[in-house]
Order: C-alpha cells, then sequence, then structure tokens
C-alpha cells in the first residue's frame, strides 16, 4: 500500500500572491489571466513566471473530471478563485497530483451550500497518495496515452454525429430550395391556425399536467426534461383559447427563436412561455411537412430576419403569421417527402444514440482508470480504448 500525504506536506501554497481584477478593470495584454477553470482573458502584467498547479476554490466541478486542477507555465496572472500551487517536485508530480484531483470525489472537502467552495484550509488536508517518483512517472504515461486515445475516440465520435446531423439538414434544406412543379406558395396564416398562450403563466405544483415550455422545444423535437406540471383542476380555467391536438407544430418565438418540433401526445397538457401552438388546415398542409418546412434553410433564415431585440431575439406573432411559405399543391406530394425525411430522420436519431452511448462509455472508461491508477491496479491500457 502507498503511503498518503496531505497536500500541503506535497505543494507550496501560494494564494497570497494571487489577485483579481475586475473586467472594467483590465488592461488588455499577452498575459493569460486565470479564473477556477481555465484562462478567461489576456491582460498587461503578470504574477507568476513559473510552472504551476491550479486547483478551482468556487466555480470549479470537483471530481467531475473537468479542469478542476490543470498546470500553467510562464508569465500568468492568477485570480482568487483557483488556488495556485508548486508541487514539492522531489515528493509528486505535477501530473499526477492533476489526475488525482480531477479524478477523485472531494466532496468531503468542499464548504458552503449556496456557493460550494474549496477553502484554502480543506485544500491543505486532501490527502494525496503517494508512490515513488518512478512509479508515479509510470502511471502517468500509461493514463496520458489512455486519455489521448480516449479523445481520439470522442473526437471521431463527435464528428461522425456532426456528419450524420449535416447529411440530414442538407437533405432537408436541398428539398425547400430546390422546388419542382406543382409547388404553391402562401402567407404561413394564410392555412395555419395559431393558438398563443404567451403573456401567460400558469402556476406549477408538483405533480398534475405535463407543462410544456420553449425549454421543452428543441430543433426536430420535443425534450422530456424539464418536467414540470399544473394542477389538472386549472386545465379547463386556463386552455381557454385553443387546444392543442397530437400532431400539431411547436414553435418558439424566443429564447430560442424559431425551435420547431410535433406534438408527439394526445395527453392532456398545459402551453405556455415563449410558445406558439400552429394547427395547419390538413387538406391544405400536411403536419410532419409544415415541421420540416419550418425547419429549412429557406425559411427560417425568413423568420430569423424578422426577428427583433436587442438583449433577446424574438418575433411578433403579426410578423410570423406573414411568412411567406412554399409547398406542392398536391397532400400526397408532401407526405412522400415526409415518407423519406422521416427515414432519414430515424437513423440520424439511432446514429446519435449509438454516439451518444459511445461518448458516455469513454467518459466512463476515464473513470475507471484513474480509480485504477490511485487504487495501486493499473499495469497496462492495450484494448481499452475501441
Amino acid at each position: 500500500m502507498w503511503e498518503t500525504n496531505p497536500l500541503s506536506a506535497l505543494c507550496d501554497v501560494l494564494d497570497s500572491r494571487r489577485k483579481p481584477i475586475t473586467k472594467k478593470d483590465r488592461s488588455p495584454g499577452p498575459y493569460p489571466y486565470y479564473g477556477a477553470t481555465g484562462i478567461l482573458d489576456y491582460v498587461e502584467g503578470y504574477l507568476f513566471d513559473e510552472k504551476l498547479v491550479l486547483i478551482g476554490e468556487d466555480g470549479a466541478k470537483w471530481g467531475a473530471g473537468d479542469n478542476s486542477a490543470f498546470s500553467i507555465d510562464g508569465k500568468t496572472w492568477v485570480n482568487n478563485h483557483a488556488h495556485v500551487i508548486r508541487p514539492k517536485r522531489n515528493k509528486v508530480l505535477d501530473k499526477w497530483l492533476i489526475y488525482y484531483l480531477n479524478g477523485e470525489d472531494l466532496s468531503d472537502f468542499i464548504t458552503g451550500m449556496t456557493v460550494p467552495k474549496l477553502n484554502q484550509g480543506k485544500l491543505r488536508e486532501i490527502p494525496i497518495p503517494l508512490p515513488p517518483i518512478p512509479e508515479q512517472q509510470r502511471i502517468v504515461a500509461i493514463l496520458d496515452q489512455a486519455f489521448a486515445d480516449i479523445e481520439k475516440a470522442r473526437a471521431n465520435a463527435e464528428k461522425n454525429l456532426k456528419n450524420a446531423r449535416e447529411l440530414f439538414d442538407s437533405y432537408l434544406n436541398q428539398v425547400f430550395s430546390q422546388r419542382g412543379e406543382g409547388w404553391v406558395e402562401s402567407e404561413l396564416f394564410d392555412h395555419v391556425k395559431f393558438i398563443d398562450y404567451r403573456g401567460k403563466t400558469p402556476k406549477k405544483t408538483q405533480e398534475g399536467l405535463r407543462l410544456i415550455t420553449a425549454k421543452n422545444v428543441r430543433m426536430g423535437y420535443l425534450k422530456k426534461t424539464p418536467e414540470e406540471f399544473v394542477a389538472a383542476e386549472s386545465y379547463d380555467e386556463w386552455m381557454t383559447r385553443g387546444i392543442p391536438e397530437k400532431g400539431d407544430i411547436l414553435f418558439t418565438t424566443e429564447a430560442p427563436l424559431a425551435n420547431v418540433a410535433q406534438l408527439d401526445t394526445s395527453e392532456k397538457g398545459v402551453f405556455a412561455q415563449r410558445i406558439i401552438t400552429m394547427q395547419p388546415n390538413r387538406s391544405v398542409l400536411d403536419d410532419a411537412f409544415l415541421k420540416y418546412l419550418l425547419m429549412s434553410q429557406p425559411v427560417q433564415e425568413r423568420i430569423l430576419k424578422k426577428g427583433t431585440g436587442a438583449t433577446v431575439t424574438g418575433i411578433k406573432a403579426s410578423l410570423l403569421k406573414k411568412i411567406i411559405i412554399e409547398y406542392p399543391f398536391q397532400l400526397s406530394e408532401q407526405r412522400r417527402y415526409v415518407n423519406t425525411l422521416d427515414v432519414l430522420d430515424r437513423k440520424v436519431n439511432q446514429l446519435e444514440v449509438v454516439f451518444s452511448k459511445k461518448l458516455e462509455s469513454l467518459d466512463e472508461l476515464k473513470k475507471s482508470l484513474l480509480h485504477q491508477a490511485f487504487s495501486g491496479e493499473l499495469t497496462k491500457t492495450e484494448g481499452m480504448v475501441a
């Protein structure tokens, strides 16, 4: 078993030399200005000029594998949200500390309910496992290689996921940019009824009927979270402007503007907060076709051009109603496009599930490797990253 030492026995704590600068008082310059999780700005002047380790004091995510601890080098400025430590390198490697502090559960050392904080006193108490330097070097080298392989695998998964979504978007935009014969145009409101509950705020409850807000409407789908509720007995009193139906289109009018999803349930629900529900005349417009139409780049651009607002861009209902849309006159032709887009969308969604699970498994692998490293079980990494 390895001995353990408190961090204070292995490092010099240089917190007394750090100094915050408010944003308005920062003079632009070449030197990185660090906070709890990384570079915040570049400033004139520096406080440190050596290789050091920073550890988030507040505003960090200790033990989540994020940049709660990281290395800095050269001329730098550090504010008061990051502890500054100089490892005694005859005892402990910088990377050994960084890997340990980023991977270990430090919750026992975090104080504060509203603003969690790793104060200096608690920082000094953190017990660090301490194998001999050659063993630290061996394990750090293994972790370096494994984490590099993991990041490569993560980048590939994210790239494949991006490529799949771009393939769908490309076909979607092609459909609505290269219209064939038999297409007609109209203003959106000519064949679409608006149900608008904006300006009303329902009282939320712990359970009851589902409350759907703009936070649930993502581009192309309805997200289950966050789950919010209103009292069931308030439904009739609240839903006086119209009752949304399964298949209707939900459109966000701000924050963000122009997310589009299709209502996928017949269950009673309450709608509010930055959403307009659109009910197409189904003898003219297929509802799924309307969803894809509103998602397409040509229509999105028209909507965004009508957006107003200095801080948050939104669109007035009166302007949204006048947006020009084009569509095949024949419903059968609209549905033919929908069938193709649905198949492609399902394939993309399947790939998203696969790649999301891949990313989750890579995160779990990192945690597992760190656990093995600091329990003395890490020997090799061949085949760990597929």
